[in-house]
């Protein structure tokens, strides 16, 4: 059965030529982590010419929660570089998010002007649906996140001859729930299979967004879809 996933836009007036699908972390919404980095930039996180799109995942059981119902993107055993992924979860919302992905692409954005990023389990969601199965994006972010080890993501790249999609990462290196090291290790990791990284070190943060963060971002955004029309 489709699913049909709530979500929270932010856009000008005028008709888009970009789009960013900015993923939440876990047991957060769209809404949710669009007013987060509104409180932090003191603005929204706007564009004249891109649209950015805030999808809520929909509820399932979460085990880290011992199964209670939480806004996930997929289910894990732990939060552990050293669990295996939950192969059915991540797939299944893989294909969910992709038809967002192809909303775009028949709105008459092409996919390579389109970003694919999050924060925490966002961003890991991200790097699955870009690097996986959308591999002609602009760009893909990650904000605090991680990929296991032997991650489906690893595999893929492998097996495939295309260019990858620059991954932006940043992360605080006093975060307790994702630890700094798991973040510079998959970065590592996709540098040796040929991917282009960015990694900002964020100091003393823990697991959260920051100012500074953002307006990297924004400024790293607005270099992979600049504004054709100016």
């Amino acid at each position: 059965m489709a699913v049909q996933l709530q979500r929270s836009i932010v856009a000008q007036t005028r008709k888009h030529t970009a789009s960013v699908i900015f993923l939440h972390g876990s047991g957060d919404t769209g809404p949710g982590v669009r007013a987060w980095i509104k409180d932090v930039l003191k603005q929204e996180l706007i564009f004249p010419h891109i649209r950015v799109i805030y999808p809520t995942a929909p509820m399932r059981p979460y085990t880290p929660m011992n199964g209670a119902p939480s806004n996930v993107w997929f289910d894990r055993s732990k939060i552990s570089i050293n669990c295996p992924e939950h192969f059915e979860s991540i797939d299944l919302m893989c294909h969910v998010l992709g038809g967002l992905v192809d909303e775009e692409v028949k709105a008459g954005i092409a996919k390579d002007r389109i970003i694919l990023g999050g924060f925490s389990m966002g961003g890991t969601m991200a790097m699955h649906l870009a690097y996986r199965f959308h591999q002609q994006v602009a760009g893909v972010f990650a904000l605090s996140s991680f990929l296991n080890k032997n991650s489906a993501v690893y595999q893929a790249i492998q097996k495939t001859k295309i260019s990858m999609p620059e991954l932006f990462q940043c992360h605080g290196n006093n975060d307790q729930l994702v630890l700094y090291e798991w973040g510079k290790e998959s970065c590592s990791n996709l540098q040796s299979l040929g991917v282009k990284t960015t990694f900002n070190t964020l100091p003393n943060l823990h697991h959260e967004l920051c100012k500074p963060e953002l307006e990297q971002l924004k400024s790293w955004i607005l270099h992979k879809l600049p504004n054709d029309e100016q």
